[in-house]
C-alpha cells in the first residue's frame, strides 16, 4: 500500500527519525507538516522546518513548514487548521517531538522536569487531541507515538525516573486512546527501535560517535513506520512496535543496510524488554 495523497502531521520532524519517516512518506506522494520550534539554524543540531519542508518536497511529497512549540495549545491548534487547510484534513498523527535528560532525581532540575513532562506526555496527548477530530474523518486513520513498550521494570526507572515517567506518559497514550477511539476506526499504536539510532541525539548526549557507529540509521524506523502506517488502521491498533520485528513481518530479513558501517554488535536501545532480544538474532551489546 501507498501514502499517496495522505496528510500527515508530524510533530519535531525538522531532524532525525521523524524527518526520515517524512521523507519516506514523501517518497509515496504524500502531503506532510512539520510542526517544529526550529525555524533558524542551530549551532549544533542540523536542520529546520524549511530545510525539511525543501526535502520532502525534492523527495516527491507536498510540504507545510509551521513554527510550533507544542507546548502551547494555540499554536498546536494553528499548525493542525493550517494543514486542514492547505491539504483538505489529517490521515496520520505522528508524535515524534521529544525531550530527553537521563539524570537521575536529585541531579533532574524542576525545569528540565517539566520541559520533558509537556513535551513528551502532554505533548503527545495535545496533538493527538487536535488532531483526531480531522483523523475521524479520514479513510484509513492512524496515530504513531514515537514511545517504547509499557515494561515496568524498576531498572527502566532508577537511573532517569522523570525521563522515564515522561516517556511512558507517551505510550500511556497509545494504551488509552487505542481503546478509546477503536470504534472511530483510528489506529493509535507506538514504535520503539531495538537499536541505538544514528541521530543527533545519540552523537550529542547518548555517547557520540563511539554509539553512533553501533547504531542504525533512522531509515530502519521510517521503513517500519511506513508498514505500520499502510495498514488497515481498525485491525492494527494498541501495539508498542519494535522497528525490526514490523519489518521482520514484512519480509525483510537483511537488515545490513541499515547500518552498513557497523563492525561489530549493535548498541541496544533504552526500554526494550528482555522478551524482545530473545526473539532476535540480531547481535546487540550493552542491554540492561
Amino acid at each position: 500500500m501507498s501514502l499517496k495523497g495522505k496528510t500527515l502531521f508530524i510533530s519535531g520532524g525538522s531532524r532525525g527519525i521523524g524527518l526520515a519517516i517524512a521523507l519516506r512518506a514523501a517518497q509515496d506522494g504524500a502531503n506532510v507538516t512539520i510542526a517544529a520550534k526550529t525555524a533558524e539554524p542551530h549551532p549544533k543540531l542540523p536542520g529546520t522546518i524549511h530545510t525539511a519542508a525543501a526535502e520532502i518536497e525534492a523527495a516527491g511529497g507536498r510540504a507545510l513548514a509551521v513554527l510550533c512549540d507544542i507546548r502551547d495549545e494555540a499554536q498546536v491548534e494553528s499548525a493542525v487548521s493550517q494543514t486542514v487547510e492547505k491539504f483538505g484534513g489529517i490521515d496520520i498523527c505522528v508524535n515524534n517531538a521529544s525531550a530527553i535528560s537521563l539524570t537521575g532525581t536529585l541531579e533532574t532540575e524542576m525545569k528540565r522536569y517539566d520541559l520533558m513532562h509537556q513535551i513528551n506526555a502532554r505533548g503527545t496527548f495535545l496533538v493527538s487531541r487536535t488532531c483526531i477530530p480531522h483523523l475521524k474523518k479520514a479513510d484509513n486513520p492512524h496515530i504513531l507515538n514515537l514511545s517504547p513498550p509499557l515494561d515496568m521494570a524498576a531498572k527502566w526507572f532508577k537511573n532517569h525516573v522523570a525521563y522515564t515517567m515522561a516517556k511512558f506518559g507517551m505510550s500511556m497514550c497509545t494504551l488509552g486512546m487505542s481503546a478509546e477511539f477503536a470504534k472511530a476506526g483510528i489506529a493509535v499504536n507506538s514504535l520503539w527501535p531495538l537499536t541505538t539510532i544514528d541521530t543527533a541525539a545519540v552523537r550529542n548526549l547518548l555517547g557520540g560517535e563511539a554509539v553512533a557507529s553501533m547504531s542504525r540509521s533512522a531509515a530502519i524506523m521510517a521503513d517500519a513506520a511506513h508498514a505500520i502506517l499502510t495498514s488497515p488502521s481498525r485491525e492494527a491498533t494498541g501495539n508498542f512496535y519494535i522497528d525490526e520485528e514490523v519489518l521482520r513481518a514484512a519480509g525483510v530479513s537483511d537488515f545490513s543496510v541499515y547500518s552498513p558501517g557497523a563492525k561489530g554488535p549493535l548498541a541496544a536501545d533504552f526500554f526494550v524488554p528482555d522478551a524482545v532480544f530473545a526473539r532476535s538474532d540480531t547481535k546487540i551489546t550493552g542491554k540492561y
